[in-house]
């Protein structure tokens, strides 16, 4: 009997990475990676649905902003793959997972700042990602001619690969239902040099693309995958990663008296105490948990 029961359990597993990559059942190359017929009717995932959460049970609750450096190897996966066209059509980059619900209709819910008070539309975003510039060459050309070639006008705009950050604002709550600190995403925002800096001939500033309302793109971020090292034929889909916390931030602004202010605006000119505030804030909040309990 229990040599049945492995059994049985080991063909749950294989079917279960069959139906995330198609791979022993495909016929053809460009089947690998695709879900069947067979398997789109069987497959009714969805996000796991957030629990209720009465007001009058938080007992004590801290907004934070904290910035996700795509440089650090922890990071790496919510980067890549930047080449879409090599990697398996549900493995995208975080920010292309986001664009593509944007563009699709599935996130509507969009915004300029964190706040999540300005909406943008596609025309926003477009205004926002790409910025044209046109050589001294081609002005000169425009003068005499008239007309500009191509060749002397340069586009930049905002793709997967020149995202250098991301942003995440969230909330720790102590939930005295359960008796258990807990952690919720509220909005995330990709971050990149400003491309009109960059077309103007400056020193481009990192600058937020878009916020995006978090509770939006959960099923869209649930249908995308992330790269697992640990094990290629079972990623994360992005929803579970950003829930899980599997990601590792710095903590750059915390909600204050001061009209949340960043830790830069206090701290200046100092990285290493800048640092250090960061992680006097996470410190407290890992504290509140613990002091609950002491009498």
């Amino acid at each position: 009997m229990k040599k049945v029961i492995l059994i049985i359990a080991l063909l749950m597993l294989g079917n279960q990475v069959n139906a995330q990559f198609n791979i022993l059942n495909a016929k053809d190359p460009s089947e690998i990676g695709r879900k069947s017929p067979e398997q789109v009717k069987m497959d009714h995932s969805l996000p796991l649905p957030y629990p209720y959460t009465d007001d009058r049970d938080i007992l004590w609750g801290k907004q934070v902003w904290e910035r996700i450096d795509l440089d650090e190897r922890f990071n790496l996966p919510l980067y890549y793959p930047t080449d879409t066209l090599s990697a398996m059509p549900n493995v995208r980059s975080l920010f292309d997972a986001l664009m593509s619900g944007i563009k699709s209709g599935k996130i509507t819910k969009v915004y300029a700042d964190s706040y999540f008070t300005e909406k943008l539309n596609m025309d926003d975003l477009k205004e926002r990602m790409t910025a044209i510039d046109t050589t001294d060459a081609g002005k000169d050309q425009f003068n005499d001619e008239g007309h500009v070639d191509e060749q002397f006008i340069n586009i930049y705009h905002v793709n997967s690969e020149t995202i250098e950050e991301f942003h995440v604002r969230g909330i720790w709550y102590f939930d005295a239902r359960y008796g258990e600190l807990k952690y919720r995403v509220l909005g995330l925002a990709p971050v990149a040099f400003d491309p009109k800096g960059m077309a103007a001939g400056m020193t481009p500033d990192l600058v937020e693309v878009f916020w995006v309302f978090y509770p939006d793109a959960r099923l869209t971020l649930h249908e995308y995958y992330a790269f697992n090292p640990r094990n290629t034929v079972k990623p994360m889909d992005y929803d579970h990663l950003m829930n899980a916390r599997r990601f590792s931030g710095v903590i750059y602004k915390e909600d204050n008296v001061y009209g949340d202010r960043e830790i830069k605006e206090y701290i200046h000119d100092n990285a290493l105490r800048q640092l250090l505030e960061s992680q006097r804030i996470k410190e407290e909040i890992r504290s509140y948990e613990e002091d609950m309990w002491n009498y």
